[in-house]
């Protein structure tokens, strides 16, 4: 069987229906297992810098897929004029490698705090895995294949589409280089991995995450003091 059907044809319906069938069993009938499992009392200074870094630069670089797959044509009316093309992809990698460098003080802030690493599980290790992966090659896909804002509209967005309306163009990802590939597979793959991982809390109140203060955690203890005789 050709690889390109069962990477771009079955694996995204695999992991597809994993993404959502999951993530609405868990909600429905498992909604207490639902939870970030905040280690912020066990360290705060590198989750803080980490975390702002990785989930702010990851947000925009998803926003700005996801209005490359809505609106193709206005995103290649936008690149039509060239300032605004190498604007776009400037500020598309300065996020890339901004929230990759938040993920690297994640994953250093597990290694290397021992309370944290405790209550690190092996899905949070497999998540954090295929995050940097995808990362990595986003980064290395924006640096080595220029004007990706371009030409995803032209590729990916009627290929995902075509996955949509369950017409699978495979043709239009057959040819392109293998780590753009990877990627894609990649980010299939944490797909199909998100419901079984604590990154499904973010579908609890996802517009209220954007926009509350950030969650401060303190201890609830009381002091005791002994008075002398």
């Amino acid at each position: 069987m050709d690889w390109n059907i069962i990477f771009f044809v079955i694996w995204p319906y695999i992991s597809l229906t994993l993404f959502f069938f999951v993530t609405i069993y868990r909600s429905v009938v498992q909604p207490f297992t639902i939870s970030s499992l905040s280690s912020q009392l066990l360290e705060n200074k590198k989750l803080y810098w980490g975390s702002i870094s990785f989930h702010y630069g990851v947000v925009l670089v998803l926003i700005g897929h996801l209005v490359a797959l809505v609106i193709p044509k206005s995103v290649v009316l936008w690149n039509s004029v060239p300032l605004r093309l190498y604007l776009t992809e400037i500020t598309g990698l300065a996020l890339g490698i901004w929230a990759l460098l938040g993920l690297i003080i994640l994953i250093y802030r597990r290694l290397i705090n021992k309370r944290v690493k405790v209550v690190t599980t092996w899905m949070d290790w497999v998540v954090l895995l295929v995050v940097l992966v995808s990362l990595i090659t986003g980064v290395l896909v924006a640096t080595l294949y220029r004007f990706g804002s371009y030409w995803f509209t032209g590729v990916f967005s009627p290929y995902l589409l075509s996955l949509a309306v369950f017409q699978p163009q495979v043709d239009l990802v057959a040819p392109m280089p293998w780590l753009i590939k990877l990627h894609v597979i990649n980010n299939f793959m944490l797909a199909a991995i998100f419901p079984f991982s604590r990154l499904i809390h973010i579908f609890t109140y996802p517009i209220s995450y954007l926009i509350r203060p950030w969650q401060i955690v303190l201890w609830n203890r009381k002091i005791r003091t002994q008075k002398s005789l």
